[in-house]
């Protein structure tokens, strides 16, 4: 990848933002965090990202919830979603309301890199198709 993605990290759990944060920064990806899907949405209004990583579960609003309104705010972002708790039924409503990719709690870090660069590189070749 010779540009790098700007990701935002949603999920509830302060600790996990933090390390995934750290993560992603050291292998030279821009990574902000937000603590809800509802911060995240005002995140969204205000600042450019070309992937966001979207935990299902958190209080006040899903991930599953968020995800139709992340794409309302910015069509051409791409959500990956975590999940912990796989069913058949959360999978297909996550594809069908725009995420590019889910993954099931435990993954590595390798996985998730190799999604967030994938994601990136549709959105890029999507944007060049257009220009």
């Amino acid at each position: 990848m010779t540009n790098k993605p700007n990701v935002l990290i949603v999920d509830d759990e302060d600790r996990f933002r933090s390390t995934m944060r750290k993560l992603l920064t050291a292998e030279g990806l821009e990574a902000s965090t937000c603590g809800s899907a509802t911060q995240a949405l005002d995140e969204l209004r205000k600042n450019h990202y070309d992937v966001v990583i979207l935990d299902v579960r958190m209080p006040e609003m899903s991930g599953v919830e968020a995800l139709p309104k992340i794409k309302e705010i910015d069509p051409d972002i791409e959500v990956i979603v975590l999940t912990g708790h796989a069913s058949v039924e959360t999978a297909k409503s996550i594809i069908r309301n725009g995420a590019y990719d889910y993954l099931l709690k435990p993954y590595s870090i390798e996985t998730l890199l190799e999604k967030i660069e994938n994601a990136y590189d549709r959105k890029i070749a999507r944007r060049k198709l257009v220009l």
